[in-house]
């Protein structure tokens, strides 16, 4: 895979990572003996916007002041780069004006997760979302009414699709979801600056892409923009790639966008006989895995004509659940940001204490 590809500045899409070099563009993020060097989100292959008072900007300036100007430094990696706002509180439209406000002052596309489905997570670490299908339909109708007429992309509703696939949900949410998505689809597109990406999972989860690719045809996709894969999760460029392109084929060479945020290492090892790998038991290794690196910074030069950009979907350094000694989903968690943004060699304690996780410096 060779060259580089920019796509024309239009809302929608998906930040991510990988541990490659893109000709025209510093796209280098580190893995197993890879040097490390991210470049800032502001480069010419970058449109997406940069969050100027996100928690790893915060971080480092708490480090700074106590004078850990090496993790400040580190930590400051994520801080440069643009990552995803999650919307998921009971009423979106101000959260989604704020963002998009923002970003067009900055001529800048902002990055949002609609992130509120009924029956959210399957109950799991980031359990949720709206009580009832109409409640869902009012909440994605007052986050399209917040982005108005600016430009955004959105990712919808992460692993919704997939554990449907999976069978996790109760009867009645797994009837109503697929139908609730292709609606959402269909409002957010309504709005002419809006790009839509159909959550697909990740490239380690369903393993029959007939049913996923049926599912995703369901929920929308045919009108949206494409698919997202591997948000919040661990699985390299290349494997997503092949199994992105591989269900992209199912869908009438529909695009998609991968999350790379957290992608610089790969996934955690399975456990071995040796006892390697997963070293909780219990503790999946899609839940604070330790070891794991940052990937590339988010771009649209791919090199892919059906990868319209790698993306940061998962924000580096906020909980992905309450396993590991972590705090809950979504809460920052300093000394595990610290692991992934310093190279291999320097990085901090894999499962700091709960009350080093907890507090600012």
């Amino acid at each position: 895979m060779t060259g580089a590809r920019t796509i024309p500045l239009r809302a929608g899409a998906r930040y991510g990572a990988a541990v490659l070099v893109w000709a025209g563009a510093v796209c280098l993020a580190w893995g197993p003996g890879v040097a490390a060097a991210v470049d800032s989100g502001d480069g010419p292959d970058s449109p997406f916007w940069v969050e100027p008072s996100g928690r790893a900007g915060k971080q480092a300036r708490t480090w700074e002041e106590r004078g850990r100007d090496g993790d400040a430094e580190a930590v400051r990696h994520i801080a440069e780069q643009p990552t995803a706002v999650w919307l998921t509180g009971d009423d979106p439209r101000n959260q989604a004006a704020r963002i998009t406000e923002e970003a067009e002052r900055a001529s800048r596309i902002p990055l949002l997760v609609a992130y509120n489905i009924p029956h959210r997570d399957c109950g799991q670490y980031s359990s949720g979302g709206a009580p009832t299908a109409a409640a869902y339909r009012a909440w994605v109708s007052r986050a399209a009414a917040g982005i108005g007429e600016r430009r955004a992309w959105v990712v919808l509703e992460p692993d919704a699709v997939a554990q449907w696939a999976s069978g996790c949900l109760p009867k009645d949410a797994a009837r109503d979801r697929l139908g609730l998505l292709a609606e959402a689809v269909r409002t957010l597109k309504a709005r002419r600056g809006v790009s839509v990406y159909v959550d697909a999972g990740n490239a380690g989860w369903i393993s029959d892409q007939a049913l996923l690719a049926g599912a995703l045809r369901r929920a929308g996709v045919g009108e949206a923009d494409g698919f997202a894969l591997n948000v919040s999760n661990f699985h390299t460029t290349p494997v997503t790639r092949e199994y992105g392109d591989r269900l992209s084929g199912r869908l009438g060479g529909a695009h998609y966008i991968i999350d790379t945020s957290r992608n610089g290492n790969g996934p955690l090892p399975a456990p071995s006989a040796s006892g390697a790998g997963n070293d909780e038991p219990g503790a999946e290794g899609w839940c604070n895995p330790p070891g794991r690196a940052l990937g590339t910074p988010p771009t649209t030069a791919t090199g892919d004509p059906r990868v319209d950009a790698f993306v940061w979907v998962k924000r580096p350094g906020e909980s992905d659940g309450s396993c590991r000694g972590a705090p809950p989903a979504g809460h920052w968690w300093s000394e595990y940001a610290l692991g992934l943004a310093k190279p291999p060699g320097e990085a901090a304690p894999a499962r700091p204490p709960l009350a080093a996780a907890t507090t600012p410096g």
